[in-house]
């Protein structure tokens, strides 16, 4: 195999058995290829991390530190598909123009200083409004949905029904974000057909001639250290792609970047491994 520009490692992982702890079921694990000028993608834009990408048509993931992709973060606002495909689900929310209104109070960002309809409050990444969300859903049906969903590991209890997300114990690994992207997308989730579409037409980020990426990022604050996530999938063609990209600033980073770094960066991998032209 001779590939210009781009070193490729193919570790010896297709076929091999694993555990999956949840129900003690044995699977197969994908085919898992470094790609060492990732690295130079991050290390050019002063952060740290991990980009994983994933190919269902080959079954194989792409990543720059498979390592890093194994560890578990909290999920910050990537929390908010599953949340509102849960809020869609218990009817909290009947579709993505419901209506939350601001209280009025202080909040950190201004553009959530304003009544907002659920698929502004998602694209806003609206922390308020989500934490009303979870309030409404209440604890009970927010633990039972979300063992039906399978999102990483989310510690969730009376205290924190507002929060877990955002601080806490709460993990999820890059691997397992693709995970339920990719249950989330083949419609492989216990979720209605309606609450599909809904949430497809909802988490679009951008649409060109050439690709359509769909998505969350995500930002939490742990330790003093700030963790950038974003995940979701790109269909282009006839083909779909997912991804989750998980970063931190190096000491030098302008962090007035760090909003639209995430997704800059996702996108050159995608450029460098050319699945988009």
């Amino acid at each position: 195999m001779k590939v210009i520009g781009l070193i490729f490692i193919f570790l010896p992982l297709l076929g091999c058995l694993t555990k999956n702890s949840a129900d003690n079921t044995t699977i197969f694990s994908s085919e898992r290829v470094l790609v060492k000028d990732l690295e130079d993608i991050l290390d050019s834009s002063l952060v740290t991390g991990a980009i994983l990408i994933f190919d269902p048509q080959k079954d194989i993931y792409y990543s720059n530190d498979f390592k890093h992709c194994d560890s578990g973060f909290l999920p910050a606002s990537t929390f908010k598909i599953p949340n509102t495909i849960i809020a869609l689900e218990t009817g909290v929310a009947k579709n993505d123009s419901s209506l939350f209104k601001w209280n009025g109070e202080k909040r950190r960002l201004p553009i959530w200083e304003q009544d907002l309809i659920l698929r502004d409050a998602f694209h806003y990444s609206c922390v308020p409004c989500y934490q009303q969300i979870a309030r409404e859903i209440g604890l009970k049906r927010m633990k039972s949905n979300l063992l039906k969903l399978k999102f990483g590991k989310m510690m969730v209890d009376s205290s924190n029904l507002d929060l877990f997300w955002l601080e806490g114990e709460s993990k999820i690994t890059q691997f397992e974000q693709i995970d339920f992207l990719k249950r989330f997308y083949f419609n492989e989730l216990p979720i209605k057909e309606r609450t599909i579409q809904i949430m497809k037409r909802l988490m679009v980020i951008e649409n060109n001639d050439s690709f359509k990426v769909s998505g969350k990022t995500g930002w939490a604050i742990r330790n003093n250290n700030n963790i950038g996530w974003f995940t979701g999938y790109i269909e282009t063609h006839s083909k779909v792609y997912f991804f989750a990209t998980n970063l931190r600033p190096k000491v030098n980073f302008n962090m007035d970047m760090f909003p639209m770094i995430r997704n800059q960066i996702t996108l050159k991998a995608f450029y460098k491994l050319h699945l988009l032209n």
